[in-house]
């Protein structure tokens, strides 16, 4: 798929509309965590470099068409003018009059655009008055990619479209991951259940060389193979379909990697006594918190074989010690082999994001990226309105 990038357009003296995703987690009215504020200052600074006028699109939280002071986008204007180390001009009023009195240098952000009805809607209305602000349309924002919202989709028809540089940079490393990926490559699924994750499971078994199954989805298919999984987090009605998986993934030539031995408890609590069983010896009244040690070597040896990696959810319960321990095993050497130069590791999802970084593993991934849904949905094989749209 071939989308243009900000180097494609000529941006001076023009007025750039880019909508970000800084929908970022505040307490007290202040920000918390900068990490998506901080994704958009390369795509800023080079539009304002270029001689363009930012002007941001962004939605916070879900206010469902009305106005709710408490999710204004006012509130992260101080921390996105430290960001970008001058001050934005905050714009909730009549968009056009104030956008007229911008001057070059300047940037500014628009509230909420899900204050209007017609944002989350697609309204071609809105996407228009919206268009009436801009000469070009930049999309910096892929988390929010997989929704066909008026500035995510119809307003990408209206004006002149490219991609940000956090768009160019989380499309290129999704293809290296599995558009066009260096072979073998090896997909790691973690998570509570195998139902949020049908899609993705199948869609990856067509292009992928080894499935690593983590979590509470293994006990599902461990299950469904006749292994006895005591009092584990187990989705038994989804037998059937963990075997029409597995049957679908030895068709295509996938191998799964399950589970050989498990860390169980007999309470889920941190610091809970525990033992290291093999898979098939699991007490009747125990729970599977995480994988074992020898499980984890069976995944590394899978990585330090494979030239790709793609990561989604953890291997045990990661929140909790000592039922990390897998996880951060895992990542640490998948962190240590893409150092190297021996690995492409690409990684999101929300509780990804989360493990990687208590495992300290994140930094040294190959692109990690903050897009939880979207990521999901591209992972699924799944088309993302807002990419169709810059391909146009």
């Amino acid at each position: 798929m071939a989308w243009k990038t900000l180097d494609d357009m000529d941006l001076n003296g023009k007025r750039v509309l880019v909508r970000v995703d800084i929908n970022v987690p505040v307490a007290d009215g202040k920000v918390t965590d900068t990490t998506r504020i901080d994704r958009i200052v390369p795509t800023v600074k080079d539009i304002l470099a270029a001689g363009g006028t930012p002007i941001l699109l962004a939605h916070f939280d879900r206010p469902k068409g009305k106005v709710v002071p408490e999710m204004s986008l006012g509130q992260i204007v101080p921390a996105l003018s430290a960001a970008l180390g001058q001050d934005v001009t905050f714009i909730d009023g009549n968009y056009g009059e104030a956008v007229g009195k911008l001057a070059a240098g300047d940037v500014a952000l628009l509230e909420n655009l899900r204050f209007n009805p017609g944002e989350e809607a697609n309204d071609d209305g809105f996407a228009k008055r919206l268009a009436t602000l801009g000469d070009i349309y930049v999309n910096d924002a892929f988390s929010a990619a997989h929704r066909a919202h008026a500035s995510t989709e119809a307003l990408a028809h209206l004006l002149p479209a490219c991609a940000g540089r956090l768009m160019a940079e989380e499309l290129s490393a999704l293809d290296k991951a599995l558009g066009n990926p260096d072979r073998p490559v090896v997909a790691v699924v973690g998570g509570a259940k195998v139902s949020t994750k049908l899609d993705l499971l199948s869609n990856l078994v067509e292009k992928v060389d080894v499935l690593v199954i983590g979590g509470g989805m293994a006990n599902t298919f461990l299950a469904a193979s006749g292994i006895d999984v005591g009092k584990s987090l187990c989705e038994h009605d989804l037998a059937q379909t963990a075997r029409d998986i597995a049957a679908k993934a030895a068709e295509k030539g996938c191998a799964i990697l399950l589970p050989r031995d498990v860390v169980v408890a007999r309470e889920f609590k941190a610091g809970a006594a525990n033992e290291t069983v093999k898979t098939e010896d699991c007490p009747a009244d125990a729970m599977i918190l995480d994988a074992g040690p020898d499980s984890v070597a069976h995944i590394v040896q899978a990585l330090e074989r494979a030239k790709t990696l793609v990561w989604n959810g953890p291997l045990g319960a990661f929140e909790i010690e000592p039922f990390n321990a897998a996880t951060n095993a895992a990542a640490k050497a998948a962190a240590d082999l893409t150092r190297d130069g021996k690995l492409i590791s690409v990684a999101g999802g929300g509780d990804t994001v989360a493990a990687l970084n208590a495992a300290g593993a994140a930094d040294d991934f190959s692109y990690v990226s903050t897009a939880g849904g979207a990521f999901l949905e591209w992972m699924e094989g799944k088309t993302l309105p807002g990419v169709a749209a810059l391909s146009h």
